[in-house]
């Protein structure tokens, strides 16, 4: 994967960059050290590394406004980051750049469960703000696998979702407000803490905006109150693709279960083997959890019951206790994980129509074959979230980059099928260079002006989300 060339004057500026930081910041926040700037080189995906020219760790919106002040008048591009916990490359630095992490704004501003909404400072943890309201009954709805460390600002960065998204949304649906930073230092509030802000209405161009137009720093969430109860039923098959025509027929019958997870057998062996969550010895598992009342939870798992019967599940096992469930989701959250014990591996993205579930699984299954990697499943099935897990061997030579070339098919395929890119992982740099494949260069060129709208400069997250020859021109153009 190539990357743009460092620009030799900013780095030449270095010393009167960090010594600019250093007069508005503490001096534990700025961090030049090369030694110490490799913890800020990657994100989760681990493949790609860059030491940042600085680290600058701000604790309020007036800090990270001073900051974006001074490389905006220095003209060095910043890179946002949560907890770095991208899987495409969302917080990867370029080695001009200087990354600033909100890791310090953690803050609870506000709790209004009359009017069901959290304020927090976007640092804070996405399960902390669970944490925050759960003594009353609330929960924030978003949980995305990472969400014991991924930070809100990430979330809103690319949109993210998790197991529950397909009844409750993803991060757009539960996001109301946010406080954000111009590249140039300007404060602007977005939305507010109700359903309709009054003017325009911009919260949709800035969730999934990937940290291309401004940085967040403050949020306006949506709280929802626990729902009565909730019970996982475990479905095992003979095949992927039966487990996924399963998958399209609840969809069908209008059962709207709060999650619909898949995992083939590689995935459900290792989790298993970490979690011991007491999952079936089959080919695919779903996991499909509804909730409501007693009553409405017998009657929903009744009719997933009856429909799962036409695929001949060799499985079918319904949660008996709290404490069940909780071990089965500790199995599919952990996948990732779990994976990560027994080999390198990259997580793909892709979304697909329901329907298209058991083609693409299929094909998904001869691409592997064709490029000699194991591909492991585990995704959100209800919205067709696909992740697969792409399995290498990182200190083999050429590994990397059959990977690589697989992931594209694959991503490619999705498209194909009528789906896009991506879910909720984002673009970064692992997709940026596909995106001619989803996109007419209109689309591409309608995008790239909201891009100038916000950032003329083009000094915002540099080389990620669109091809690199095209950020590049732009960039050049701003200079």
């Amino acid at each position: 994967m190539q990357m743009p060339a460092p620009d030799a004057t900013v780095l030449a500026r270095r010393e009167t960059i960090v010594t600019r930081l250093s007069e508005v910041l503490p001096a534990e926040a700025v961090i030049s050290d090369l030694a110490e700037t490799r913890a800020f080189e990657c994100d989760a995906l681990t493949a790609y590394r860059c030491p940042p020219l600085a680290v600058a760790l701000p604790s309020t919106t007036q800090e990270v406004a001073a900051v974006l002040k001074i490389c905006h008048e220095e003209r060095v591009p910043v890179v946002p980051r949560g907890s770095g916990t991208s899987l495409a490359g969302g917080a990867l630095p370029t080695a001009d750049s200087v990354v600033l992490g909100v890791s310090k704004m953690t803050d609870v501003l506000e709790v209004n469960t009359a009017d069901r909404i959290i304020r927090v400072q976007a640092g804070r943890t996405n399960l902390s703000v669970t944490g925050a309201v759960e003594g009353e009954d609330f929960f924030y709805a978003p949980d995305p696998s990472s969400q014991l460390a991924c930070a809100i600002a990430g979330n809103i960065g690319m949109n993210s979702g998790g197991a529950h998204c397909l009844k409750y949304g993803v991060t757009t649906n539960n996001l109301l407000g946010v406080t954000m930073v111009m590249m140039d230092g300007t404060v602007v509030e977005i939305g507010g803490a109700h359903l309709d802000a009054p003017g325009l209405d911009l919260l949709g161009v800035i969730c999934g905006s990937e940290g291309q137009l401004g940085v967040v720093t403050e949020a306006t969430l949506r709280i929802l109150r626990k729902p009565e109860g909730a019970r996982p039923v475990l479905m095992g098959f003979d095949t992927a693709e039966v487990a996924g025509a399963c998958v399209a027929d609840i969809i069908e019958a209008g059962v709207l279960p709060v999650a619909i997870e898949f995992m083939d057998r590689p995935c459900i062996r290792v989790s298993e083997d970490f979690a011991h969550a007491g999952y079936p010895d089959c080919e695919a598992l779903l996991i499909v959890e509804v909730e409501g009342s007693r009553a409405e939870i017998d009657e929903q798992i009744g009719l997933i019951r009856q429909l799962s019967q036409r695929h001949n599940p060799v499985a079918f096992r319904e949660s008996a206790s709290d404490a069940e469930s909780a071990l089965i989701w500790k199995g599919r959250k952990a996948a990732f994980g779990a994976i990560g014990r027994i080999s390198d591996y990259m997580c793909l993205d892709g979304t697909i129509p329901v329907s298209e579930l058991p083609m693409v699984l299929r094909r998904i299954g001869e691409l592997s074959d064709e490029y000699g990697l194991d591909v492991a499943n585990v995704f959100h099935a209800g919205d067709g979230n696909l992740h697969p897990l792409i399995l290498f061997d990182a200190n083999k030579e050429g590994d990397l980059e059959i990977c690589e070339e697989l992931g594209a098919e694959i991503l490619k395929l999705c498209v194909e099928a009528g789906g896009c890119l991506t879910g909720e992982h984002g673009v970064g740099v692992e997709k940026r260079d596909l995106m001619q494949t989803q996109f007419a260069p209109e689309d591409l060129e309608a995008q790239l002006t909201v891009k100038d709208a916000f950032d003329p400069r083009w000094l915002l997250n540099p080389a990620k989300v669109f091809p690199l020859s095209v950020s590049a021109t732009r960039r050049e153009q701003a200079a």
